[in-house]
């Protein structure tokens, strides 16, 4: 009797190279371009050897000019090209806003359906690395906000290369937010391109007393809550949206109805934060009618990233904050 193979593990950071690389070696239109991801192999190593594997005109060093990238990948776009942009930091796209929402996001809609913009633009973003206020932010409120854009969080190892690769099969730009905490954690990975759709939010526990919602790093420390509430006899379900735009808001609220009560959790500010429009959709929904709490929502603090780590981490919602705020909504209810 044959063995039975054992799941193959990369790390989140390899999952995003993999899937770079098997996008660009299936079609000569994928390139990359940003600052050192050629021969430094990118700000966090992601790139890797790609520069290696398919040259200086496919994997491309760029000037420090956001604006200039993000302006020639929206017109490498338009010319026929599928390039994949990364940015340093999430934090530095405000350089290149204009051609994100102006160009980028318009002019398929403005054009009447005769142009499209294939472009991904890839970002790591949120804190835990010491990095400040100017380099540990969490902005995907800023893009789900703009018509035209798609918006990707992936939490996972596997989801970072599966909604990368659907990511660079859209015709849209769409923007893929990579937590930088992630980059190391490891997870099982299909080695075949397999796709996750854009817009199909992921159940990962199923519970009956709460459901947590959650993006990005918050997925796994909301698990690590849920194992702890369990414990203490708390049954969380808990949600992962994937992407925000589009949004698969029908799972959530049948969760949210079956538990009667949503806790959702960001790591950005609570003020106009996407958790907002995730509420709203809920309370504008048949749940509202089964909610036996008022929708809660547990947010980063309004206030910037911290250098100082006790105070970084105090700015942002750990495991125990997600306990101690379940186990209230569903005893004080």
């Amino acid at each position: 009797m044959s063995a039975v193979a054992e799941p193959r593990t990369l790390t989140y950071s390899e999952a995003v190279r993999e899937a770079m690389a098997q996008a660009m070696a299936a079609d000569d239109r994928v390139f990359l371009l940003g600052e050192d991801v050629g021969t430094y192999g990118g700000a966090f190593g992601v790139s890797g050897d790609l520069v290696h594997r398919f040259g200086t005109e496919r994997v491309r060093d760029t000037p420090i000019s956001e604006l200039g990238i993000v302006g020639a990948a929206v017109g490498a776009g338009l010319a026929g090209m599928r390039p994949i942009v990364e940015i340093q930091f999430s934090d530095f796209t405000a350089q290149a806003m204009d051609q994100i929402a102006n160009q980028a996001a318009k002019i398929h809609f403005m054009l009447g359906g005769a142009a499209t913009v294939p472009m991904v633009l890839r970002a790591p973003g949120g804190s835990g690395t010491g990095a400040a206020a100017q380099h540990s932010q969490s902005l995907e409120a800023w893009f789900a906000h703009v018509p035209g854009l798609q918006v990707v969080m992936p939490s996972t190892a596997a989801d970072a290369k599966g909604l990368l690769l659907s990511a660079i099969d859209d015709p849209n730009p769409v923007i893929v937010l990579e937590h930088k905490l992630l980059y190391k954690q490891s997870g099982p990975v299909p080695e075949e391109p397999v796709r996750v759709r854009l817009g199909e939010t992921a159940v990962r526990r199923t519970g009956t007393d709460v459901t947590i919602v959650a993006t990005g790093v918050m997925v796994s420390r909301a698990l690590e809550a849920a194992e702890r509430l369990a414990a203490d006899g708390v049954s969380a379900s808990v949600l992962d949206p994937r992407t925000l735009r589009p949004l698969d808001d029908q799972t959530i609220v049948d969760s949210v109805a079956a538990t009667g009560r949503a806790l959702l959790v960001q790591e950005a500010p609570k003020t106009g934060g996407f958790m907002s429009e995730i509420a709203a959709r809920i309370v504008e929904s048949p749940a509202f009618g089964r909610l036996q709490a008022p929708v809660s929502r547990l947010c980063g603090l309004d206030v910037p990233i911290p250098y100082a780590p006790q105070l970084e981490q105090a700015a942002v919602p750990q495991v125990d904050d997600i306990v101690t705020k379940a186990a209230e909504l569903v005893r004080r209810w």
